[in-house]
């Protein structure tokens, strides 16, 4: 049984036959030494046609369908164009060796060319692989070369799909950043307090904060070149002008001792330092909100960003936090706590990370580990949202966060909260009014039959609504061959209803929208008996 090999390569298509395949023997290893061998695999495997590809466009699209198990257009007339054809009702009396199982069945399936996929096709088409650039004399190594680094960056980019407004490993550098300046900025803001607390030791006890303390380290310098004329400076960096007069009397008679220029010069160099690190780490904060409002609006908004960005450098990254349950969300960074109590098979955690959120703060401590789970649940629904919708918006977020709100309004006063369902519903429908008003619109106008027909039955007891409703309904192509005689059909009851509606004003005015109820079903078989007897009395007269 003849035995083709279907080789796909970066440039095209190639079909080869494998003659004396006895002379190379069937089993695995035989082939493997002959395949190192030219001479001898060049006599063995011969090539019988090859298809190129016409652009790079196509390449890639050829190349995405083998990858998915498909098999093109292209492909098909490629092999039934050079395969030996069959007789009709009998076997084809070779088979066709393919790399992709997927690919070969779908062959099979479609053409009925058997196909097969084993180690031995496998180590064939190694052999091609290799010495391909030899079978096809035309075809240069460097060009071999070109083809396959282009459609391997092209494949790969379309299967990453990369997208700069997404890339959370921006908010995990960003996250871990923030925490070592943190560290970082207490540790010298602690070094400076000791350093100038030798020359002016009264400070730290006036001012608190490690920023405004550096701040004024640069700006003092030295204590005995204060007078009364710095403390609008002062006020101005501390904010309050009696802090100012503390800190200038406290400077004329303080206890600590001189330094000399070239020290004061040093202190003042590492308060600037310090300064401008705290500055930075504020402009490092904005720039992470900004990072979390792109990437996960709704975890922002849920959670807020410290938090929900310190989730997600936990979790790895946005689609790793989204797969994970709400329990295993729930204790995320009480990894260490959790294994302990199982080990000593003690109390397990209930919170990890979520326990910075303010809604834990907020919740008694009876009901902390209640909140922890319910908060919990709403993060992960808020993380797959924000992971897997193509639409960026905060609008389940806020929801998620007013659930959160009346859950710790049912633990605390008793008030029963809203069913999650309507609230998913209220912030769909909110979703889609705001972002599509414009379809919103073209949809009244092209109203089907049936929302017209309701509109007609409701507007009926308006008698005037329904005549400016009229030429709308027109217009809007429900105009059929018999609508005169409608229309006058239509104006006959409205008379005969606005007359029973004055007649009925008069004695029960509450009753008004029963009764229009029952004269518009009650109008039709009124106007057929009327037009009996105007028919009657016109044919007593004829008589007479």
């Amino acid at each position: 049984m003849a035995l083709y090999l279907l080789f796909e390569s970066a440039s095209g298509y190639g079909l080869f036959h494998a003659y004396g395949i006895d002379e190379i023997g069937q089993s695995v290893e035989a082939v493997r030494s002959s395949v190192l061998d030219l001479d001898r695999f060049g006599k063995a495997v011969k090539l019988t046609a090859f298809n190129p590809f016409s652009s790079a466009v196509d390449a890639l699209n050829q190349c995405n369908a083998i990858s998915e198990g498909i098999m093109t257009d292209e492909l098909r007339s490629f092999l039934e164009l050079n395969l030996p054809k069959p007789k009709e009702g009998k076997k084809a009396k070779y088979s066709l060796g393919v790399v992709e199982p997927k690919v070969g069945s779908h062959i099979s399936e479609v053409t009925g060319i058997p196909c097969q996929s084993n180690e031995f096709v496998q180590e064939l088409l190694r052999g091609v692989r290799l010495h391909f650039d030899r079978f096809i004399n035309e075809l240069k190594d460097s060009d071999l070369e070109k083809a396959q680094l282009g459609l391997g960056h092209s494949y790969s980019r379309a299967k990453v799909k990369f997208n700069v407004n997404r890339v959370d490993n921006m908010v995990i550098q960003a996250i871990f950043l923030l925490d070592t300046l943190d560290k970082d900025i207490n540790s010298f803001s602690m070094r400076v307090r000791e350093w100038f607390s030798w020359h002016f030791p009264e400070l730290v006890k006036i001012v608190n904060d490690n920023y405004l303390y550096a701040k004024l380290a640069k700006f003092i310098v030295n204590k005995s070149d204060l007078t009364e004329k710095d403390i609008p400076a002062l006020a101005d960096i501390v904010g309050d002008e009696d802090k100012a007069k503390e800190i200038v009397e406290a400077a004329k008679a303080s206890m600590g001792q001189d330094l000399s220029p070239v020290d004061l010069i040093n202190v003042q160099q590492f308060a600037q330092r310090v300064m401008n690190l705290s500055e930075y780490r504020k402009n490092l904060y904005e720039y992470l909100v900004t990072k979390m409002n792109d990437i996960a609006p709704n975890l922002t908004s849920l959670i807020g960003e410290v938090v929900g960005a310190r989730l997600i450098s936990h979790a790895g990254s946005l689609s790793n936090l989204a797969k994970c349950a709400a329990s295993t969300l729930q204790i995320l960074g009480a990894e260490k706590a959790l294994f302990r109590a199982l080990k000593t098979r003690g109390n397990t955690p209930k919170y990890g990370l979520i326990f910075h959120s303010s809604f834990i703060g907020r919740a008694s401590t009876k009901n902390k580990g209640r909140m922890a789970r319910y908060l919990a649940n709403k993060c992960s629904i808020a993380s797959r949202i924000d992971c897997y919708s193509e639409a960026s918006t905060s609008v389940f977020g806020q929801k998620l966060r007013e659930q959160v709100e009346e859950r710790l309004e049912f633990y605390d006063k008793g008030v029963a909260p809203r069913k999650n369902l309507d609230v998913m519903k209220a912030a769909i429908d909110s979703m889609v009014n705001g972002t599509s008003m414009d379809d919103d619109d073209i949809e009244k106008t092209d109203a089907s039959p049936k929302k017209s027909k309701k509109k007609k039955t409701k507007t009926k007891a308006d008698g005037d609504a329904m005549d400016v409703d009229k030429p709308s309904n027109v217009a809007g192509g429900e105009a059929e061959p018999g609508t005169e005689k409608k229309k006058k059909k239509k104006k006959h009851k409205l008379e005969e209803e606005a007359q029973e509606e004055n007649g009925a004003a008069d004695t029960t005015p509450k009753k008004k929208k029963k009764k229009s109820r029952e004269a518009s079903e009650e109008a039709e078989p009124k106007t057929a008996t009327d037009g009996k007897k105007k028919k009657k009395k016109a044919k007593a007269e004829d008589d007479e």
